[in-house]
């Protein structure tokens, strides 16, 4: 591979899209995982020895985990309270977690089906401290496909 091929490894950032409105400020992602269930089945070959064999079954769901600094913008709250009043219908989103390149550009796209919010987590608060403060959503899905 030459040298090049790595530079989209280099300076990379985070976005959440959600409802066609991009969050950038994402500065860590966790948990993106594409994972299905395995099947297994006993039987004997021709000459009579007993084999287990493994297929493929059905794509499992997850959660992603994401994390930014401390911001006034209220979306990841508002989403975390749609979904803990059980407006599931307002609360149930299609989105994507997108990754870009130190130049801004899009390299990957992972989109999530039917993604909702699970949790919202505030770092520690500490008096004094120089520490910048967080906040965690933890975004259960699905279906995650790899644009």
């Amino acid at each position: 591979m030459a040298l090049a091929d790595y530079d989209s490894a280099v300076g990379h950032s985070f976005g959440l899209e959600v409802d066609s409105v991009v969050i950038k400020q994402i500065t860590e992602v966790s948990g993106l995982k594409l994972e299905q269930d395995v099947i297994e089945y006993k039987s004997n070959t021709a000459d009579g020895k007993f084999v287990i064999r493994k297929a493929p079954g059905a794509p499992k769901a997850g959660e992603v985990t994401l994390s930014r600094g401390l911001t006034g913008d209220n979306s990841f709250e508002k989403w975390i309270k749609d979904c803990r009043f059980g407006k599931m219908g307002d609360a149930r989103k299609g989105g994507a977690i997108i990754v870009y390149d130190y130049e801004g550009n899009a390299l990957k796209r992972y989109k999530l089906t039917n993604a909702w919010a699970k949790s919202l987590e505030i770092s520690s608060l500490k008096a004094g401290d120089t520490s910048v403060l967080t906040e965690k959503l933890v975004i259960t899905y699905e279906a995650l496909e790899v644009e």
